[in-house]
């Protein structure tokens, strides 16, 4: 198999290794913004906070960077689900993003806990910064292979039963928030 033939496989290719490999991809991209995120407001925003307020909250802001980042790359590279109702995918992919928050927030504050009464890592010289990173990491990883893959490849991204209320549920939505965004609008633009 010549290079061609093999980027070809690995770009357009549906087994479950091709596809697997561009998940990487993309699930590698969007940790690192999450990862940068984290670290970034943990770091430097959200210094003064409670270390569990702190953590809580700086895994939040990196969860959604990376995982708006990671939707958009999986609907057209990895999955190739551009056929698929975008309302459909949107509510499938809240729902899995969801648990994956959950599970990257409290992965990451719990393992960092446990590691931080670790004495013979602070012995080491870790800081608190150091095991903050190497919870997320190990939190992330964990998460985006057992949870986010298997989910996504099976449900979000596949036609499913669900398709149909998922779009009722956005349709609904729209429906409510329209006229009050209209209203919205037209009280604040001078123009109207």
């Amino acid at each position: 198999m010549n290079f061609s033939q093999l980027k070809d496989k690995f770009l357009h290719g549906g087994g479950l290794i091709s596809t697997f490999l561009r998940s990487s991809v993309s699930s590698q991209v969007a940790s690192w913004i999450d990862l940068g995120m984290s670290m970034l407001f943990y770091s430097f925003v959200f210094i003064a906070l409670d270390p569990f307020y702190r953590s809580n909250l700086s895994v939040a802001v990196g969860a959604i960077a990376g995982g708006v980042v990671n939707c958009c790359i999986n609907y057209r590279f990895t999955f190739h689900a551009a056929g698929q109702s975008v309302k459909a995918v949107g509510v499938k992919y809240f729902l899995v993003w969801t648990g994956s928050l959950l599970l990257n927030m409290y992965g990451t504050t719990g393992l960092a806990t446990l590691l931080s009464h670790w004495e013979w890592l602070v012995n080491l010289g870790f800081k608190p910064d150091g095991i903050f990173a190497a919870a997320r990491l190990a939190a992330s990883l964990a998460v985006s292979w057992g949870w986010n893959f298997v989910l996504q490849r099976n449900f979000v991204y596949r036609p499913t039963w669900f398709d149909r209320y998922a779009i009722r549920l956005v349709n609904l939505i729209l429906r409510i928030a329209t006229p009050r965004l209209r209203r919205k609008l037209g009280k604040t633009n001078p123009q109207n």
